[in-house]
């Protein structure tokens, strides 16, 4: 059974090859353990779409009205066109008042936003609609109504969204499909509702696996842009992003957050004696040596070079200094001729050092890094000299 399993996991894997390992396709089910730049991204990925979304619906819904006022009768026009009214009014809202702040529950409300407008406006047309006799070219119109769920389900498809999410999002749609029919009860075309019914399902079943197969593609471009690629830590760019989001956290909290400026000693003698692939060798077992040895929630970067940044939240200066020397007694790997890799580091934290904003942290703790090259390398400093 198990290897029955693992062949048909395998399968399902292989379906988008090269994208995801098979240990990160948990992340297409919940987002729980995203990185927080995945998270920061895709929140405003998903805020953008929704308000092009807004945009789309703003236009479009009371141009329709036109429509119905050709072939309804003057008072079902306009209760039709009041409702127009409002969800126009609620679309254009929603398209100039919500901004994308990278956080994920504002996305998730703006979505939540973003299908409830039509769906009220769904179920309350639906009503009003079955409440009048219609024949002719006004019942063909008025059967276009039924058609919203469809447009709205078929739209999940352009956000990059979890399974979990997907099936949160489309079930109030689902649900309402069901209200409406129970409102429709004595006057009810069972096989045709069931087979209206099954194509929502199935059009769910293939916005979701688009959803699915965007975030996949999403998640795979992210690493990739925020890695560097000779090391595998963060890079500069998304080190910094990391650093603003840590330092934004711990500024609302009043929480601690300490960073540490590391440069290997003499790495230029490495390159010269030995070659830039003896080099770059040294840089990467460095690397791996301390990303095993990263407590939870500590982030490195490279810098530049032989520079690298350690973020540490939730961090004091004490713990600071516990964790670097932690690193230093395991050791950062050796250089071509056997002898240790050592490095001179410079610490600075928020509190300790009254930084208001995260550069003057790592100014600090850059500063004390030279300071303790010039006083004889492969030291901490993590104090101005008096």
């Amino acid at each position: 059974m198990n290897r029955l399993s693992h062949a048909l996991w395998r399968r399902l894997t292989g379906l988008m090859p090269g994208e995801l390992k098979e240990s990160e396709m948990a992340w297409l089910v919940w987002p729980r353990r995203h990185l927080p730049l995945v998270t920061r991204r895709r929140a405003t990925v998903i805020v953008n779409r929704v308000r092009l979304f807004a945009f789309l619906f703003a236009v479009l819904t009371p141009l329709w009205s036109a429509v119905d006022f050709l072939v309804f009768p003057f008072p079902l026009w306009l209760n039709l066109a009041l409702m127009r009214f409002a969800a126009t009014a609620a679309f254009a809202s929603l398209l100039l008042y919500y901004r994308p702040t990278g956080n994920l529950f504002d996305a998730y409300r703006a979505m939540a936003l973003l299908f409830l407008i039509p769906t009220v406006f769904y179920v309350a047309s639906h009503t009003m609609l079955a409440n009048h006799q219609l024949t002719g070219m006004s019942a063909a119109i008025g059967a276009g109504y039924a058609f919203l769920p469809f447009v709205l389900l078929a739209g999940l498809s352009i956000f990059p969204l979890t399974l979990l999410e997907s099936l949160m999002i489309s079930s109030p749609i689902l649900l309402a499909q069901g209200v409406s029919g129970y409102l429709r009860w004595p006057a009810m075309d069972w096989p045709s509702f069931a087979g209206a019914f099954w194509l929502l399902v199935l059009i769910t079943g293939v916005s979701t696996l688009a959803g699915t197969s965007q975030l996949a593609f999403m998640l795979v471009l992210v690493r990739q842009a925020i890695r560097d690629p000779l090391t595998g830590v963060f890079s500069r760019r998304s080190g910094e992003e990391v650093m603003d989001l840590q330092f934004n956290n711990a500024t609302r909290h009043e929480a601690p957050m300490a960073v540490a400026f590391f440069d290997i000693d003499h790495f230029k003698s490495v390159n010269d004696q030995f070659g830039h692939e003896a080099g770059d060798k040294v840089l990467i077992d460095m690397t791996t040596i301390v990303g095993a040895n990263l407590r939870r929630g500590d982030t490195l970067a490279r810098w530049g070079g032989e520079e690298f940044v350690l973020i540490m939240p939730n961090t004091d200066l004490r713990q600071a200094e516990a964790a670097v020397q932690r690193l230093r007694t395991v050791g950062l790997g050796l250089r071509p001729d056997g002898t240790p890799i050592t490095a001179s580091i410079g610490i600075a934290e928020r509190n300790a050092d009254g930084a208001e904003e995260w550069r003057k942290l790592v100014d600090l703790a850059d500063h004390r890094m030279y300071h303790a090259k010039q006083t004889g390398r492969n030291r901490v400093v993590s104090g101005d000299p008096a």
